[in-house]
């Protein structure tokens, strides 16, 4: 699986707007592309922050669907986002408990590694952090998403609530802690997002 995400931001008061946009223009868009695989919209209300990411059976049904999302992506977005970045992963590690909902909580931690410890970060991620993350209560799911070549990935952990995705923080700080020391990995930034919309078909 692969996946690519879109990360805009802007003016809290008109971040509703591009929600609608995504959950009916956008998705419309996505569904007509070969090899689409499900979208996920996350946001932080307070900041102005919206994350969307759509999932992908291969890199080239993903490349695909690069030129038409491209031209059609500033009119779902506008009047909302000052500035988008869009990037590109590899998922590699999918584990999921329960189906994320509407209203949970999506905690989010950019990392950065040497390229060649890809696999090492990969594989300590599943066989090490994930069972930690297990523990804690209310998860529903944890995926990893690797860009192997410029050294960067995603961790993503989501709450079934927002009280659990709070109540986790310690627990997940320690096992992050852990994690990043064995697979050799910087945390360079933390952030935690509203589950608006998830229906990403990864199985």
């Amino acid at each position: 699986m692969f996946v690519r995400t879109v990360y805009a931001t802007g003016d809290p008061a008109e971040l509703d707007t591009a929600i609608r946009a995504l959950n009916s223009e956008g998705r419309d868009l996505l569904e007509e592309r070969p090899g689409y695989r499900g979208a996920d919209v996350y946001v932080d209300r307070e900041l102005g922050k919206l994350l969307t990411v759509s999932w992908w059976d291969s890199e080239e049904a993903r490349h695909n669907s690069d030129e038409v999302m491209r031209e059609r992506r500033p009119a779902l977005l506008e009047p909302f986002a000052g500035t988008v970045a869009v990037e590109n992963y590899e998922v590699a590690v999918f584990h999921s408990i329960e189906h994320p909902t509407a209203g949970g909580g999506l905690r989010l931690s950019r990392v950065e590694f040497e390229p060649v410890d890809a696999d090492l970060f990969a594989d300590t991620f599943h066989s090490g952090v994930v069972p930690r993350y297990e523990t804690l209560p209310g998860l529903a799911r944890a995926v990893l998403f690797l860009d192997r070549e410029h050294g960067r990935g995603l961790v993503g952990t989501f709450f079934t609530d927002r009280r659990h995705l709070a109540a986790s923080r310690a627990g997940q700080a320690a096992a992050r802690h852990e994690g990043a020391a064995k697979a050799h990995v910087t945390v360079v930034c933390l952030e935690e997002f509203e589950v608006v919309h998830t229906d990403a078909r990864a199985e």
